[in-house]
């Protein structure tokens, strides 16, 4: 596999991001890395980011597997956003930030010197915390990434406009006003949007930075009840500050907290445990964990 692009003359190479996933069965909740009906999607090992030479996180070993909920839980500056940032390089686009450790996507080293990130961002999508539809009709909205990509031919792209919207559960609410702007939705409907827009380039993992935080709790529950059906086509992870949301969706925990450093007061990210969201949240490994699970700080 490579995300380097590729000449008129070279034959594409098959990459899981263009298999039909729409026939895979979920496995079992306590199915692993190591299943090979539900394989590693992302290898993370001993990844650290720094900021103008700050290291904000470090030591992070964790691995995504397919068609699952990862969910990133944590105080506020520990690194969470952060790390999500890195599966799909986004944080290149931060003056001074550097990506140390291996990040692996099905065997293919993210930062290796010939992958190309705007493939990586093509097949690694990301949603935002705050809606934030393009000025354009809603039909424009999905098909900007087609677009980008060559598409040029109406029926394809109402095609895939359609299949976007559908995968998005919001077709029915706009069929009928998909030439108006999407800045005239609800914040609940935007961010639907903003995932259909995601779906509309065919990736195989989806990043959401807090998608519901913005929210009313009727809003948050359709997008919850989006995440769940889409996780049979789709690898999800997710960065919330909402326990209960948390332990309702993900399949996977990740939890993060912050080590200061007693000379400088600065802190840094570090990951303490993962594991299935029912064992952390009913039976955590580190006393730090529980506390945070319980409230009893963070």
């Amino acid at each position: 596999m490579r995300l380097t692009p590729m000449t008129d003359e070279e034959t594409p190479v098959p990459i899981p991001a263009t298999e039909d996933l729409s026939d895979l069965v979920h496995a079992p909740d306590d199915a692993g890395p190591d299943d090979p009906t539900h394989p590693t999607v992302f290898n993370v090992q001993d990844l650290s980011v720094l900021y103008s030479g700050f290291r904000a996180v470090k030591d992070v070993d964790i691995d995504i597997v397919k068609n699952e909920i990862t969910a990133f839980i944590g105080p506020s500056g520990c690194g969470k956003t952060t790390v999500l940032r890195c599966f799909n390089r986004m944080n290149d686009l931060i003056d001074g930030a550097v990506v140390e450790g291996t990040l692996n996507y099905h065997g293919v080293d993210l930062y290796g010197p010939d992958v190309n990130p705007v493939e990586v961002r093509r097949r690694i999508g990301m949603v935002f915390q705050k809606p934030n539809p393009f000025p354009k009709s809603i039909f424009e909205n999905v098909v900007y990434g087609p677009k980008l990509a060559g598409i040029r031919k109406k029926s394809e792209l109402e095609e895939i406009a359609e299949k976007a919207l559908r995968g998005a559960a919001i077709w029915d609410e706009v069929k009928d006003r998909l030439h108006k702007s999407g800045l005239g939705l609800s914040g609940g409907q935007q961010q639907r949007l903003c995932i259909a827009r995601a779906l509309a380039v065919n990736p195989e993992v989806i990043l959401m930075d807090e998608p519901c935080s913005a929210l009313d709790p009727i809003a948050t529950g359709r997008i919850e009840d989006l995440m769940e059906e889409i996780k049979q086509n789709y690898t999800i992870i997710i960065v919330t500050h909402n326990m209960q949301q948390a332990a309702r969706v993900s399949d996977r925990c990740a939890f993060f907290t912050t080590e200061v450093n007693a000379e400088s007061d600065l802190r840094t990210g570090v990951l303490v445990e993962f594991d299935a969201t029912e064992k952390m949240f009913s039976n955590p490994a580190d006393e730090r964990t529980e506390n945070y699970v319980t409230g009893r700080f963070g």
